[in-house]
């Protein structure tokens, strides 16, 4: 068998032990930590995404409507071009 530890030895383990356990109980503090700022930055992303994704939708109906304006006045130009020619031909 081993010798039998003396009481300083015991305690020098129980000390670097419980340094042990210090240093875990900070890590783990650290990454619960990094955890909630990473959640929170995700939360934010997804609150810029939607905001993000509702604005192109105001874009794309904007782009609709002009680009329907467009063909109407579009076809208003050729009407009053015709319409020029016909008065012009007489």
């Amino acid at each position: 068998m081993g010798s039998p530890e003396t009481l300083k030895q015991v305690m020098g383990r129980l000390a670097k032990a419980l340094e042990a356990l210090d240093a875990a109980v900070d890590r783990q503090r650290e990454q619960s930590e990094n955890y909630r700022d990473a959640e929170e930055e995700v939360q934010r992303l997804n609150a810029d995404r939607a905001r993000l994704a509702e604005e192109l939708d105001g874009s794309e109906a904007r782009a609709e409507r002009l680009a329907d304006v467009n063909k109407e006045v579009s076809r208003r130009l050729v009407t009053a071009m015709e319409t020029i020619r016909a008065v012009l031909d007489r």
